[in-house]
């Protein structure tokens, strides 16, 4: 009977790992198309496209329901694309947590090995979704005389993805700081806690003790470098007047909550072997 009530948590957990990947990957492309008809939409706020615009809402009032505005209508069917495009991606992301922190309560259920083992997938998972969804939008505008508000400058940012640009740009410091810490010493960490749980009773696995402790001190730096990081993202370069934080912040917080409850399962464990 004790077997049968693993084997079905076991089966449980696998589902919820499943189901995390499933609504992981819908809260991305959800955030993606967000992305995207936002950019859209920003893309009519330019200099030359709100002159055509002002120049329609004067032919408007000049021949009323007799002229036909277009590009207003198109307008409206991005803004609606762009609205249930960020419900969808929350709702998405609120399920994907929900199933996230049922992994986590499955700490009270199973041995700490098991516990380490699907903590760390599921850690895995929120890292690549927190490391590829966009973290922060910045659009930079002003108010122009004559043409209403002109968006000079849009960017919606994910870790990878400003990485690359930060390389592009030739700011090699920052690029190399932020991809020590948010993508290699995470994904080492990660790696680690689910080779010690599968091999744990392995040389291979006591000599991963060490470098898991040194791993461990480092627990708290991702979430120092991703405070830096929205900082260096959003810093006064000029008129900035809008940060919007986008899915992937959040998938990254849950990401170092995570990998932190899952560290002390790991320690606890070792532990436990050691003694």
């Amino acid at each position: 009977m004790k077997k049968l009530i693993q084997l079905l948590i076991y089966l449980a957990l696998t589902v919820m790992l499943g189901g995390m990947l499933f609504f992981g990957a819908k809260a991305y492309n959800q955030a993606i198309l967000y992305e995207d008809t936002t950019t859209e939409l920003v893309s009519y706020q330019d200099a030359g496209q709100q002159a055509s615009l002002q120049l329609e809402k004067f032919a408007k009032s000049l021949l009323g329901d007799l002229y036909t505005d277009e590009l207003k209508m198109k307008l409206d069917i991005v803004r609606e694309k762009q609205e249930v495009a960020m419900i969808h991606a929350q709702k998405y992301t609120f399920y994907f947590m929900c199933l996230l922190a049922a992994v986590l309560f499955t700490y009270f259920f199973v041995s700490l090995r098991v516990f380490t083992l699907f903590g760390s997938i599921a850690a895995m998972i929120t890292l690549v979704l927190g490391l590829i969804t966009p973290i922060l939008m910045v659009t930079i505008h002003k108010e122009v005389e004559y043409l209403g508000d002109i968006v000079l400058s849009f960017e919606s940012k994910g870790v990878i993805g400003s990485i690359v640009k930060l390389f592009e740009s030739g700011d090699m410091v920052v690029a190399m700081v932020i991809l020590l810490f948010s993508v290699v010493v995470p994904v080492l960490k990660v790696l680690s806690l689910l080779v010690v749980s599968l091999l744990m009773e392995s040389r291979f696995a006591h000599g991963l003790i060490r470098f898991f402790k040194m791993i461990g001190k480092w627990s708290m730096v991702d979430v120092f470098v991703v405070a830096v990081f929205l900082v260096y993202l959003t810093a006064n370069k000029g008129d900035i007047s809008r940060a919007e934080v986008e899915m992937g912040l959040y998938f990254f917080l849950a990401y170092v909550i995570v990998s932190m409850l899952v560290s002390l399962s790991a320690d606890r464990m070792l532990y436990k072997l050691k003694g």
